[in-house]
């Protein structure tokens, strides 16, 4: 049986394009993405000694950055606590404008660190992977692009984004708008405004939240379709002058060492006194301050009891809402947007600039499609049980499936022919959220019951790129062709998994969170897909395994 050991120079660029009869390219380790993800994981392992090479479905590269140029689209998390952290020298040279970034900025950061650090040439751009199959004659992946490229690889890991696999509603007559209509997630280039423009908007998840007010500003009439409201809360957003960088440039040791000790990896982290002895009063006060500053405060810097009591997730809850019945105008419009069917946090918390108050503006229209249920979508615009609404340009914010829509979308075969569709069809099954048994040399960096999916993103896969990275260096040096978890590691995750989900109000709602999406069949039952267990813990498991000698993995 033919191996190849991954070597450990990897100098050439990779090839953008390959001759019909060409053999396939080999490579020691293929990455698919080059978001986030997916440039850190290639730094890393060029600097391990590992020839990689990244295949990413965009023309450019950045990911969610690249993809989602929606108007409106932010970091909720601090600029500063989301960049990367591991280069000193990058961290001094970059300057962020604003505490939150814009999609722009962001983008043009990652085009940054890719340009520093001389990745570019290591991506080959316009190549979504189509198949990927394990050759066990020779423990290698077979990797397949949709326009015909080819490549062969020790190694598989995927960087393919937890929000990348945008959904249409299911909603007849689709085909047969006379505008312009398109998901958020594909938004067109050429598409700058909507200036005297009447527009229709379908979804009101983050992305939603985020466009409302945007849209607002320019359409002649914006009509805002929602089915099922979400909790949100101001954002706060504010310019960093230069004499602030530079304090923040000063602070990096002690940022990122916080972002260490909190459970979603964020600055911010929950209030340890408990909620039953802390005052009414006080409570509000507490509250008061949490809502009137910027970031995720609001919802992960609170009493660690307001996301896991349902009395104490109630009283917060009712303060929210009333802070939206100030804000909205219109007392029957104000109803409409608190939700009825979950308390704040239990679904991810949109954070929102000047949302609620849109609805203020005459141009603005809230459609409640659970009182007038849309029929079709038809050549003039939106016809509901009530009218039809004539629009000019119709956009849906109708989200993703999540986590593990991308796998889906990927034909991923492993040993004995078992597709990785298949085996998750009821729900992923994984060891530490980095391998699945029957997939050898297969690591899923960003993939379901991982640390990364439920934190402030670049800090959760810095940690587990780094875990993957020195695995990889350990089976190199040890001559160690194959690697795959053992079953009864990954019984063991379930279960870990599993339990972390009854400890929170999470388990309650209907999210992207539990696998839930109205708009794929199949997809109104809880799945567990998150780890609820936040980073610190999440980094203990990673570090006693390894510490272990790799516990749970077979190694061939």
């Amino acid at each position: 049986m033919t191996q190849h050991k991954p070597q450990r120079q990897a100098s050439q660029p990779a090839p953008s394009s390959q001759p019909e009869d060409a053999s396939p390219v080999r490579t020691d380790v293929l990455v698919i993405g080059a978001g986030v993800c997916g440039i850190y994981a290639l730094y890393r392992l060029r600097e391990s000694g590992f020839a990689t090479i990244v295949l990413e479905a965009g023309e450019a590269p950045g990911g969610t950055w690249y993809w989602n140029r929606y108007p409106g689209c932010r970091f909720d998390s601090e600029s500063y606590s989301y960049g990367y952290s591991f280069s000193r020298e990058l961290l001094q040279e970059w300057d962020w404008k604003e505490h939150f970034a814009p999609q722009t900025e962001t983008l043009s950061y990652l085009n940054y660190v890719i340009e520093k650090f001389d990745l570019r040439r290591h991506m080959v751009f316009g190549s979504r992977v189509s198949d990927a199959v394990y050759d066990e004659d020779v423990n290698e992946w077979v990797v397949r692009t949709e326009n015909g490229l080819v490549y062969r690889c020790t190694y598989l890991l995927t960087a393919v984004g937890m929000l990348s696999a945008p959904t249409l509603p299911r909603i007849e007559g689709r085909e047969t708008f006379g505008g312009q209509a398109f998901h958020t997630y594909d938004w067109p280039k050429e598409k700058t405004d909507f200036i005297g423009e009447r527009v229709g908007l379908i979804g009101t998840g983050a992305t939603g939240v985020q466009l409302v007010p945007e849209v607002a500003k320019q359409a002649k009439e914006l009509y805002v379709f929602q089915r099922r409201p979400n909790w949100c809360a101001p954002l706060h957003n504010s310019p960093i002058s230069p004499e602030e960088m530079d304090r923040i440039k000063a602070r990096y040791d002690e940022i990122f060492a916080k972002c260490q000790t909190t459970p979603g990896g964020f600055l911010h982290g929950p209030d340890r006194r408990k909620f039953n002895e802390v005052p009414e009063e006080e409570r509000l006060a507490f509250w008061e301050e949490l809502y009137a500053s910027p970031g995720f405060g609001v919802w992960i810097g609170n009493f660690m009891e307001v996301l896991t009591d349902t009395d104490a997730n109630a009283e917060y809850t009712a303060f929210i809402a009333d802070k939206i019945r100030q804000r909205v105008h219109d007392p029957e419009v104000a109803e409409k947007l608190i939700p009825r069917d979950h308390g704040f946090g239990t679904r991810r918390v949109p954070l929102e600039t000047g949302y609620y108050e849109a609805y203020n503006r005459p141009n603005v229209h809230l459609v409640d499609v659970n009182e007038s249920p849309i029929v079709r979508i038809t050549p003039k615009g939106v016809l509901t049980t009530s009218q039809e609404y004539e629009i000019d340009s119709l956009i849906y914010a109708t989200g993703f499936d999540a986590i593990t829509g991308a796998f889906d979308r990927i034909n991923i075969v492993g040993s004995n022919g078992v597709s990785l569709r298949d085996q998750w069809s009821e729900g992923p099954l994984t060891y530490l959220g980095v391998q699945s048994r029957g997939f050898p040399n297969l690591f899923t960096l960003a993939g379901p019951q991982g640390g990364s999916v439920s934190t402030n993103f670049p800090r959760g896969i810095e940690d587990i790129v780094d875990w993957v990275s020195g695995f990889m260096v350990m089976l190199r040096d040890k001559g160690i062709q194959r690697v795959e978890p053992q079953e009864e590691a990954v019984s063991a995750w379930q279960k870990e998994v599993r339990d972390l989900y009854q400890m929170t109000l999470f388990r309650t709602a209907k999210s992207w969170f539990t696998g839930y999406n109205s708009n794929l069949e199949g997809r109104d039952g809880i799945r567990y897909l998150i780890y609820n267990g936040g980073s610190p813990r999440y980094r203990r498991r990673l570090e006693e395994v390894a510490n272990n000698g790799y516990a749970g993995f077979d190694l061939d």
